[in-house]
């Protein structure tokens, strides 16, 4: 088990401090201004929709609503990742590693955009839902099936089993640091749950993930905007330390400028997602006239994960302090922020929170896995074999310890994002079409609707067919 530890520690140092701060940061600048600015122009036009009718309800049609995919994605992004991930990033890398999630977030909402747009182009109608991600713009767009597959069981591996360990693990710590629960009765009570509803399938996940992600992220919003209000004359201080440790001499001439910026792009892509290759999962599935539809509600993700909940908690623990030489493990780094602001009482709120977070990431995590299991082969014993080894990890990662299970999801993640990270860039040019037949039909006052005719490339697209989206105009 050492040498599996210390080979992982390798691995991600390689992949984290060489290879993925460039191809992360590369590409996000090359799409955002090849796009226009899309993330910042388009800002408005993400929230008009979000909640337009057409995309809250998909009843009488294939697949879910837009809305709904949206929570589908956000449980996965809201979550462990917001609330331990930036604990844990501040902790090793300081202050200034907020900065740089940030910098990842407004960058990677670009990508965010790209995947999702993608996802929709190359999305297959599959009985009551369409199926898509990918593994689908691999095989279809690159022709490429062998790097397809490569991706599924990479992201089933990620999503569905290494994740779903660290949201156990870190409800486990949370529980155990604040209640002192058993880690293996918390193991198996996740465990049930979690079997409950995966076995229910994607509808009943949708509709767990529609009511649980809002209503929780609204609660923990408004305590986090308390807690800032409360110590509002602290905010200007705050910014300047996050900045000041971002770019500060100090840091640059100690090495911490460099940890900051590892730090801040590890646990922001965890965060956020952005250019993963997850989201699109999720986005394929959604019932939308144009595919840009869907990349906008997927880039408007990005910054609602990042710019509002992670900085909310950014701003917290930094306002506390005691997160440097602490020996608290992530979660329990928040915990001990909010209870030094309001008291031990918000320790557990923000146990009973991060179960909430936690289970719905969960959700959306096996969704994810069984979207690629799914493309790999379409075997009933495969499925069922795939849920037995989730419930394994969900049950695993409950009483493993905190480092091994973050440095497996960071090893994974660094190679899910890079494989998705080529195909999206090869297929750019599909999508930044796709937009540009977008902006032709706003700027016709037109609501617009997308047909593969319009794309001088159509081979792969096997949906947007005149006949298919049922107007023939």
């Amino acid at each position: 088990m050492e040498i599996l530890k210390n080979l992982i520690s390798e691995a991600n140092n390689i992949l984290w401090t060489y290879v993925l701060i460039i191809v992360l940061i590369g590409l996000g600048l090359w799409f955002t201004f090849k796009t226009g600015f899309v993330q910042f122009k388009y800002l408005p036009e993400m929230f008009r929709v979000l909640f337009d009718k057409r995309t809250i309800s998909a009843s009488g049609k294939k697949g879910t609503s837009s809305f709904q995919a949206f929570a589908i994605s956000a449980a996965s992004r809201v979550g462990t990742g917001n609330m331990a991930g930036v604990a844990s990033a501040i902790a090793a890398g300081g202050p200034g590693a907020v900065f740089w999630m940030w910098l990842i977030a407004l960058l990677g909402s670009a990508s965010g955009f790209v995947e999702s747009t993608l996802a929709q182009v190359y999305k297959v109608p599959d009985k009551n839902q369409y199926r898509g991600g990918p593994a689908y713009y691999m095989e279809k767009g690159l022709k490429k099936r062998w790097l397809a597959i490569i991706f599924a069981i990479t992201i089933t591996f990620t999503y569905g089993l290494v994740f779903n360990s660290v949201q156990s693990n870190t409800i486990s710590l949370a529980f155990k640091g604040q209640f002192d629960i058993n880690q293996h009765l918390i193991a198996l009570l996740l465990f049930v749950f979690t079997a409950i509803v995966i076995f229910g399938g994607l509808k009943s996940i949708a509709n767990v993930t529609q009511i649980i992600v809002p209503i929780m992220a609204i609660l923990y919003i408004i305590l986090s905007l308390y807690i800032l209000l409360v110590n509002f004359t602290a905010i200007p201080d705050m910014l300047s330390i996050i900045i000041t440790n971002a770019f500060g001499i100090r840091q640059v001439a100690g090495g911490g400028f460099g940890l900051a910026i590892m730090w801040g792009i590890k646990r922001g892509l965890f965060s956020n997602e952005a250019g993963m290759g997850s989201a699109p999962n999720a986005a394929a599935t959604a019932e939308v006239s144009h595919p840009a539809k869907q990349g906008f509600i997927q880039a408007l993700g990005v910054f609602f994960d990042t710019l509002l909940i992670c900085s909310a908690t950014a701003f917290i623990l930094i306002t506390a302090g005691g997160y440097e030489g602490s020996k608290a493990d992530g979660i329990q780094l928040t915990q001990n922020a909010f209870a030094f602001h309001i008291g031990d009482w918000a320790s557990g709120f923000i146990a009973i929170a991060i179960l909430l977070f936690a289970y719905s990431s969960i959700l959306g995590n096996y969704y994810y896995g069984e979207n690629n299991i799914a493309y790999i082969k379409n075997s009933k014993t495969g499925l069922f074999l795939y849920r037995i080894a989730a419930l394994a990890m969900v049950y695993f990662g409950a009483v493993a310890s905190f480092d091994f299970v973050w440095s497996l999801a960071d090893l994974t993640m660094a190679i899910m994002a890079l494989i998705n990270l080529y195909a999206i860039s090869k297929l750019f040019k599909i999508a930044n079409k796709v937009l540009q037949d977008y902006r032709r039909q706003r700027k016709e006052g037109k609501d617009p609707v997308f047909y593969r005719d319009t794309l001088d490339n159509q081979e792969g697209i096997e949906y947007w067919g005149r006949e298919q989206t049922g107007n023939t105009e």
